[in-house]
């Protein structure tokens, strides 16, 4: 199960999308390029999703 949060990135937005890694990185990508204007690769988002897992 991987979580993504905008607080992740900085930003004071309360969306967080959690479950399957693929869901969560696609559904991230869409509000963060919708919301705030800033495309996210797969990798970086992945390396987000991995560094909290430790």
């Amino acid at each position: 199960m991987a979580k993504i949060t905008c607080m992740d990135y900085g930003f004071e937005c309360p969306y967080e999308v959690e479950g399957e890694v693929e869901h969560v990185i696609e559904q991230y990508q869409k509000h963060s390029t919708d919301e705030h204007g800033i495309e996210y690769s797969p990798e970086a988002l992945t390396q987000v999703i991995l560094r909290q897992q430790g």
